[in-house]
């Protein structure tokens, strides 16, 4: 993924030769292949007696590639203890948006040794895009080659890790929206080696996607204001009815099963999170994050008091009627030093003091890191 995406990635090109049966021919894409652009900590090696492309923070990318479906065939060896290696495809003409698979090597054999997630204006989304279809166990070998394949099929895709009969990880529904773009191989960090690069074209399939289904008391209705600076901010102080209009406010859907992906709307920020590695500065200011206002209506046909089970990434305040009645934090490594942020409408709940007809609910959403956006869920009267 470009760097522009946080760490590029390899862009393997498609070749558009056809063989006499009709089939495209499969492209051998060589470590030395003068089609091959390597970004950052990229060359050509010798590892373990073969030719290898040598990535560690970088990336190799092919160019003139308009990927959409085909079989993206590979050997790696890394002897990294700790690392993130993977297949980013379809990535868009600037680089901001595509989909990405990647393996872990400290998390080999744990639920989420391997991850898919869309990349969204930049930003990684693995804390909204998590579990069944996201994440899965496999063990990763160390320092030995080992076989992967990606198999992409319209709007799905699957993974195989050493055993190309059973796909170690089923992506049902690819999130990016993107049908075609780019193919690269993208090491954030851990030495990773690359060889025996090939990959087949394959017939369009149909773009059919699987949504999951959506909650009947999912909030999916929602406006979104530009993103601030977000320490240029009152984050616990309410809009003032003059700072709303002045806003220009775009409508957005939330999409199954209630989620409301703030990158997909808003390029996302980077910020120097300041207690990554260091647990005491958790209650600092976070230098570039970002601010979004949500707002839905709820209209209630008596006073009532309703429950809001929130999910969100990773900052956020809520305001009912003007009124601030929360302020959270569900950041990775905020709540305790291996906490990660993933995002579920269980998370957090708040309990809103309806008054009959029309209410505004607004959430004011900052991102550090891993995906932003939010879900809401609202129970019945009490």
């Amino acid at each position: 993924m470009r760097r522009s995406i946080v760490v590029c990635a390899l862009c393997m090109l498609f070749s558009r030769s056809v063989s006499a049966a009709g089939a495209p021919a499969p492209l051998a894409l060589p470590p030395d292949s003068p089609r091959w652009e390597l970004e950052g900590q990229a060359k050509v090696v010798e590892h373990q007696g073969r030719k290898s492309l040598f990535l560690d923070g970088g990336a190799a990318v092919v160019k003139d590639l308009d990927f959409r479906d085909g079989v993206i065939d590979l050997d790696v060896s890394t002897p990294a203890t700790r690392g993130f290696f993977g297949i980013e495809f379809r990535i868009s003409d600037e680089g901001a948006t595509a989909e990405y698979v990647y393996l872990r090597q400290h998390k080999s054999g744990a639920p989420d040794a391997m991850q898919y997630t869309p990349v969204l204006n930049t930003g990684f989304n693995w804390q909204l895009y998590n579990g069944p279809g996201f994440t899965g166990a496999v063990d990763i070998p160390k320092d030995v080659w080992f076989h992967v394949r990606l198999e992409v099929t319209g709007a799905q895709a699957r993974l195989f890790v050493k055993d190309m009969e059973k796909p170690a990880l089923v992506m049902d529904d690819l999130k990016s929206g993107n049908q075609k773009g780019q193919l690269a191989l993208n090491v954030l960090i851990g030495e990773t080696y690359f060889s025996n690069i090939e990959v087949r074209q394959t017939p369009d399939a149909g773009w059919e996607r699987h949504w999951p289904p959506m909650p009947a008391d999912a909030l999916t209705r929602w406006s979104l204001s530009p993103a601030f600076d977000a320490l240029a901010r009152d984050l616990e102080r309410p809009l003032s009815a003059t700072e709303s209009a002045a806003m220009t406010w775009q409508d957005v859907e939330a999409e199954p099963p209630g989620l409301v992906p703030i990158n997909r709307y808003r390029p996302s920020p980077h910020p120097r999170v300041t207690f990554a590695n260091d647990f005491s500065k958790r209650l600092d200011p976070q230098p570039g994050m970002k601010i979004v206002y949500a707002r839905t209506t709820i209209t209630s046909d008596r006073d009532a008091v309703r429950k809001l089970s929130l999910g969100y990434s990773d900052d956020v305040s809520v305001f009912l009627n003007g009124k601030i009645l929360y302020r959270g934090r569900s950041a990775q490594n905020f709540r305790d030093p291996a906490f990660l942020g993933i995002v579920s409408s269980d998370d957090d709940a708040v309990y809103l003091p309806l008054k009959k007809g029309k209410n505004e609910l607004v959430l004011a959403l900052s991102e550090l890191g891993g995906g932003w956006g939010f879900i809401c869920r609202l129970g019945p009267p009490r």
